[in-house]
């Protein structure tokens, strides 16, 4: 239950609590799949007819995207209403929005489980009429937002930023509503969705996120953070754009996206580990603390996961003449789940941890069980990108080198590192994500002030 002492500006910012409530579930069945699927891909007969590892698997890549995608909701609705210094225009259809989405989403699962029913393509697999009720929910929330905005008549480049990286993401959902009988063509226009989210308008959200954390946090001036999200979105429409031409290599495109593709594939994580270096600096020259040390752990971790998953990660895979050889191989995953979880499921953890205490009135918090949280999943999540980093180049020699058969490869020597290595980093980072539930539902003021 929220405080009725919350210390919260404005009373509709805590409609973030639900959002984050929601996305908080769904992190969690989100894990217990990785767990199933993990434990699949060793032991394929494991659940055979009940979950198919095809099932699991869809369902466990689209509960990151609504995990997330809920969380970075909440985030706004919170940010929102601080930057406009107003009230949201609508505090029911926010809540509206979020019946809605979490309709689409126990509605894509049950498709998947019970129906066998799929559109196929990963992240995108939510069959009809799901994906025209995911397109209601974030409309609602464009509506709410932008009314806010234009009634508030107060646009911070925080807030722009936000709301242009949110439109874009709805806009380019849409491309998931037309059918397209090529499957090059299909598959060329999917990667606008996929790529252009996670290194376009996601990174929008992110930075535009990470900056008002960094404010809040630090007190660092907004100048320097400003400074960081311009240069952002120039590279989000000079880099971020063309490098999505790194996708096409293989897929019956013209070559000219080897060269193209490659260039521009890695700039866009600079700018938010740049603008989480200088609040770095800018707190140790005033030598004090930050207001709240496990949202920074948290932002710390994200902004790393941005340089290192979505970036490092990314791009020693995306030149072509590497590509060549670990497309389609465990590297392609330990780029994911380092850049996805580093990126983005550290930075929702970190808005989580900075917001829902004021929410529930609590001016100081234990830092204990939330600092176990950060180090048991970041363990736990660089041993499982360490274990597929290693599967994927034993995949690459024995496989694409050598010229061993595939399943013997799979069988008798990449099982090794993606059961013991990956399954004990997951077994690692389920009691993280299990304190942190704890820490959402039962977070309490310290009894020594």
């Amino acid at each position: 239950m929220l405080s009725q002492t919350a210390t919260v500006k404005y009373r509709s910012q805590l409609v973030a609590y639900p959002y984050f409530l929601a996305s908080a579930v769904l992190f969690l069945l989100q894990v217990i799949f990785g767990l199933v699927i993990a434990w699949q891909y060793v032991a394929p007969t494991f659940l055979m007819d009940a979950l198919p590892f095809n099932i699991g698997r869809a369902t466990h890549l689209n509960l990151l995207i609504f995990w997330l995608l809920l969380g970075l909701m909440g985030a706004a609705y919170f940010l929102v209403p601080d930057e406009t210094e107003s009230e949201i225009f609508s505090i029911p259809l926010a809540y509206v929005q979020l019946g809605v989405m979490l309709l689409a989403g126990v509605g894509t699962l049950f498709s998947f489980w019970f129906a066998q029913a799929s559109a196929g393509k990963p992240f995108t697999e939510a069959p009809m009429p799901w994906p025209y009720l995911i397109a209601l929910g974030v409309v609602l929330f464009l509506v709410n937002l932008g009314v806010t905005l234009l009634r508030a008549r107060r646009w911070t480049a925080l807030c722009v930023i936000l709301f242009s990286g949110m439109t874009g993401m709805a806009a380019l959902y849409l491309i998931n509503m037309v059918f397209i009988p090529n499957l090059t063509v299909d598959y060329y226009f999917w990667w606008w969705i996929i790529h252009l989210w996670v290194e376009g308008t996601w990174e929008m959200v992110a930075a535009a996120v990470t900056a008002w954390l960094l404010i809040q946090l630090t007190g660092v001036e907004r100048g320097k953070m400003y400074r960081w999200l311009y240069v952002e979105v120039a590279l989000t429409l000079f880099t971020g754009i063309i490098g999505t031409g790194h996708h096409y290599y293989w897929i019956g495109t013209p070559d000219y996206w080897l060269f193209w593709g490659a260039l521009f594939s890695a700039f866009e994580p600079v700018p938010i580990a740049l603008m989480t270096y200088d609040a770095l600096t800018s707190l140790r020259a005033r030598k004090t603390q930050p207001a709240n040390r496990v949202a920074w752990y948290f932002l710390g971790g994200s902004a790393i996961g941005h340089l290192f998953g979505a970036g490092v990660w990314g791009f020693a895979q995306t030149l072509p003449q590497i590509n060549q050889w670990t497309h389609g191989t465990q590297v392609t995953a330990s780029h994911g789940h380092f850049a996805f979880f580093g990126a983005f499921g550290m930075l929702v953890l970190a808005a989580v941890y900075y917001l829902v205490p004021q929410m529930k009135g609590l001016p100081r918090v234990g830092e204990s069980r939330g600092t176990w949280a950060f180090a048991l999943m970041s363990l736990g999540m660089t041993l499982m990108v360490f274990a597929f980093t290693l599967a994927g180049i034993v995949q690459v020699y024995l496989y694409r080198v050598i010229g061993l058969d595939f399943m013997i490869v799979r069988t008798q020597f990449v099982s090794f590192w993606l059961f013991w290595v990956f399954f004990f980093g997951l077994v690692l980072f389920t009691p993280g994500v299990v304190t942190f539930l704890w820490d959402l539902f039962r977070l309490k003021m310290e009894s020594a002030l």
